[in-house]
């Protein structure tokens, strides 16, 4: 879809709401590692920026450029992060809520309404609404997606050079085959989700052969 029906798309909903809009979108929801990272994105009528489109068919560089592009033209941006402690405490889910909530917050304008990825809604006080492939379908919740996205992949290379074993700048936490060989060889580390099934089974298995280890010794 071309970037005018996307603001198209996003004009149904301030013929309803108001003019300033604002589009949610996350990213990270399916990594083994690394926090979930939301964003929104507010544009006011007749903005269109060019080269906007859901995060996922952008190349990196597609994303990049678009994100600076995005940043001159919104009206605010706000990025809400939910960390590893909060998606094991939580679960996914809630932690992704929570950081969507945390990313209108960072706003600091309040726009007329909300239109959100996905079918969950975040506690926030506006008039909101999911929409089930926004990212394709809304200019904003396109934008949004394009800066949780490119926020999150360079939050990963930070954490790359922290945990170098891993690969974190080449799969930023998703469950690839290069992942999971780490995995298997060297154990999760401490930004690994231990609530995801791949990190507590390994874990499970570290425990379980420390504890054999010990009564051979004892």
């Amino acid at each position: 879809m071309a970037p005018m029906g996307l603001a198209r798309f996003d004009d149904q909903y301030r013929a309803r709401w108001g003019g300033l809009l604002g589009g949610i979108d996350e990213a990270g929801r399916g990594p083994l590692a690394g926090p979930v990272v939301a964003a929104c994105v507010a544009l006011y009528p007749g903005t269109k920026i060019r080269g906007v489109h859901d995060s996922k068919v952008l190349t990196a560089g597609g994303r990049a450029t678009a994100s600076v592009r995005i940043r001159a033209k919104a009206a605010a941006i706000g990025v809400g992060i939910a960390q590893v402690e909060e998606v094991d405490a939580f679960n996914i889910r809630v932690a992704t809520l929570l950081a969507m909530r945390r990313a209108v917050e960072a706003l600091g304008i309040q726009p007329q309404g909300l239109l959100i990825d996905g079918r969950d809604l975040p506690m926030v006080e506006l008039p909101c609404e999911a929409v089930v492939d926004g990212d394709a379908k809304s200019q904003s919740v396109a934008a949004a997606s394009i800066i949780a996205k490119v926020t999150r992949d360079a939050m990963m290379e930070t954490e790359d050079q922290n945990h170098p074993l891993y690969g974190f700048a080449r799969h930023k936490g998703y469950s690839t085959p290069e992942h999971l060989a780490a995995l298997q060889e060297h154990g999760p580390c401490p930004i690994h989700r231990k609530s995801f099934r791949p990190i507590w089974e390994r874990l499970f298995v570290q425990e379980t052969l420390f504890s054999e280890m010990e009564n051979v010794e004892s």
